[in-house]
């Protein structure tokens, strides 16, 4: 297959392109390198251009089969003030894609989605089941109570694995942007008779990592940390719970999306996770033993719209796209730990 990988000189798209390679198909990569996304392999031979360009677009579609969409502005970002360059990017440049493989023919498309959509994961109170959490109260947080209390009874919750029917409920710019994608696309499934898979990325680490930068994930900051010498610093108490799934695992998923068909009209989503919860404190002591660096700092305090416990139901991927990751923790932060945080992109 003729897969186009929009973003397929950064993190995980660069992966995805290797992936691709490697099942034998034919991946054509575009970027637009922006700056504080750039990188990848050491040199990058695929298209530079943007996903907002639909002239571009138009050649670049031509002859393929399935779109690959990982292209956007990632991260927590810095300020609302950065509210514009997400929406530019993420669902201006979404929308214009979909555009242009309407106009081409192209009805199979895999999106980089998140689990960033979901807000808070899912919790049981131990008398009122599943229910949504109540918002963490300034009072408690200051007081190290970090945990979301039942909005009926105000009793401690059990978190769970959050399911793909979990609803909405996005506490950023960038997950009210991905949140904004799905349904971009599913209308577009809708409309078209194409059929969408929406990769929920849980919290994706590996090799060629962004360096230190607002934009990066957790594990980019604590390694980046390390790297300087210092002690990663740890928000809260440190038991936030996350499923931190190996960037090669989701580059197979990836794959087995581009090689699955999904009923048409519609979109499907699956969580891409490691199905294995780990807490933001074990990911920074493991992180700074395998790097022989200073222990980890605990330092309180949470940044706006940070949210407690997010942990994946691995069982739709699992069914749906025969996807289980098999990468465990212990062996992806031992490699993590060496292996070069990413820079940037060299042209050829």
């Amino acid at each position: 297959m003729r897969v186009l990988v929009t973003g397929g000189a950064g993190f995980i798209g660069s992966h995805i392109a290797e992936a691709l390679s490697e099942h034998g198909h034919d991946p054509v990569l575009v970027d637009n390198l922006l700056p504080k996304a750039h990188g990848g392999p050491g040199t990058y031979s695929g298209v530079v251009g943007d996903v907002r360009d639909p002239a571009l677009l138009a050649g670049l579609l031509a002859g393929v089969d399935v779109v690959c969409h990982q292209a956007a502005v990632v991260g927590h970002g810095v300020s609302p003030a950065d509210a514009p360059e997400y929406a530019l990017h993420n669902d201006y440049g979404t929308a214009v894609l979909l555009a242009a493989m309407h106009e081409a023919g192209v009805r199979r498309l895999v999106l980089a989605s998140s689990m960033v959509v979901y807000g808070e994961g899912r919790y049981e109170c131990r008398t009122h089941g599943v229910v949504p959490p109540a918002p963490r109260r300034r009072s408690d947080m200051d007081d190290g109570r970090y945990d979301p209390p039942c909005p009926r009874c105000g009793e401690p919750l059990r978190p769970g694995l959050v399911p793909e029917d979990a609803p909405f409920d996005p506490r950023s710019t960038y997950a009210a942007t991905k949140a904004a994608q799905e349904f971009l696309a599913s209308a577009w499934a809708r409309q078209t008779g194409g059929g969408v898979w929406a990769l929920r990325y849980h919290n994706v680490y590996g090799p060629r990592m962004p360096r230190d930068t607002p934009y990066a994930g957790v594990a980019s900051l604590f390694r980046s940390a390390l790297e300087r010498g210092e002690s990663p610093t740890v928000l809260e108490d440190g038991n936030q719970r996350r499923d931190f799934v190996h960037v090669r695992d989701v580059a197979e998923a990836n794959v087995l999306a581009a090689e699955t068909t999904t009923p048409p009209g519609t979109l499907v989503p699956v969580n891409v996770c490691s199905g294995t919860p780990h807490t933001v404190g074990e990911l920074a002591a493991e992180l700074a033993k395998a790097c022989e660096g200073p222990a980890p700092t605990v330092v309180g305090g949470t940044r706006p719209g940070d949210v407690r416990h997010v942990v994946a139901d691995p069982t739709a991927a699992r069914e749906k796209l025969g996807f289980t990751a098999k990468i465990t923790f212990e062996q992806g932060i031992a490699e993590f730990a060496q292996a070069p945080l990413r820079s940037a992109a060299a042209l050829t």
